[in-house]
């Protein structure tokens, strides 16, 4: 196992001084990988923000995964940072702006849990249209009776998003004889005909005509929802919303409201607060028609070690970039 204090490198290149701080869990492939690049690593998971304000200044390089927030603050205090590195596909917890602000390069790891968080949306699809679930939980309380779902052949998914992991969704629900229809803010009619999926011309449109509509975007921390007391009207009664995406793509107040309204059904890997902190979202949390999970989606062995390979290599390359490696 890696030690949580400091791992020094060997000293080939002569960068002892150039430190790198990673502050939550990543796969030790990273850490070893950077230590014979010659680098100071420092590994701390677990530390606190209080404790990072006070050290980020001894440092050149902020790795984080999700955990880390990294605002305005931290980057501030970090005034020695050239580069802050995300193990992961997105940037929502990075203030970007403050850091190009600073000249510190911004890394990390777009497409390396693709397949894995693809693969939890087909779970959470079919879970909420058999009500797994509920049968389980019945199950082991020696409970046998028959819950009745419905079959995804035959029905329409709306996929909102149609980058890398909603391309992958809508392959596998092609599969499983579904109708597929998809939207995005870009123009995606080339890659949609190359899939065999129909373009939605309008959110509306996508919204009115699917039985299951799930959400693939990437959005800052403070996006409009897309799913808001307006555009909820649109959505059909007895219809299946998956989340694998941000939580803020909803107006979970809204949500929490047509739920029932609508008899809607709710699966997501993410959530507003983690753990849920408004009365509102504990509310719905325990919804009977609620599914969630612990935001596993690039929770598993083969995305943690890609992640940290393709964040590892953007990261090595930024620092020939800035001329710490040959």
């Amino acid at each position: 196992m890696i030690s949580m204090e400091t791992i020094q490198g060997v000293n080939s290149i002569g960068k002892l001084d150039f430190k790198v701080l990673i502050t939550d869990p990543v796969d030790q492939y990273m850490i070893r990988t950077l230590q014979n690049n010659g680098l100071i690593v420092d590994y701390k998971p677990e530390i606190t923000r209080e404790e990072l304000l006070k050290i980020i200044d001894q440092y050149q390089v902020l790795i984080v995964r999700s955990r880390t927030k990294v605002d305005k603050e931290i980057i501030r205090y970090g005034v020695n940072l050239k580069i802050i590195a995300r193990a992961g596909i997105g940037l929502d917890n990075i203030d970007t702006e403050e850091a190009s602000k600073r000249n510190i390069k911004i890394v990390y790891a777009p497409g390396a849990s693709t397949d894995s968080a693809a693969e939890l949306t087909i779970g959470l699809l079919i879970a909420a249209a058999r009500k797994l679930y509920d049968s389980m939980n019945m199950a082991k309380g020696g409970i046998f009776k028959k819950i009745e779902g419905i079959e995804l052949a035959g029905k329409t998914i709306g996929i909102v998003g149609f980058g890398r992991i909603g391309t992958k969704v809508a392959k596998v629900c092609k599969a499983l004889d579904m109708n597929v229809i998809a939207y995005d803010v870009i123009n995606i009619k080339e890659k949609a005909n190359i899939v065999g999926v129909r373009v939605a011309e309008s959110l509306e449109e996508l919204l009115k005509n699917s039985d299951v509509i799930t959400f693939h975007v990437t959005v800052g921390k403070d996006a409009k929802p897309i799913l808001n007391k307006d555009t909820f009207n649109y959505i059909k009664d007895n219809a299946i919303i998956i989340n694998t995406s941000r939580a803020v793509v909803i107006d979970g107040k809204a949500l929490l409201e047509y739920i029932d309204k609508k008899h809607l059904t709710y699966a997501t890997d993410v959530l507003w607060n983690e753990p849920p902190k408004e009365d509102w979202e504990i509310k719905l949390l325990r919804h009977e028609r609620v599914i969630v999970t612990t935001h596993i989606g690039a929770q598993t062995k083969e995305a943690q070690h890609r992640v940290a390979v393709v964040t590892t290599d953007n990261l090595i390359t930024a620092l020939k970039e800035i001329g710490v490696l040959k």
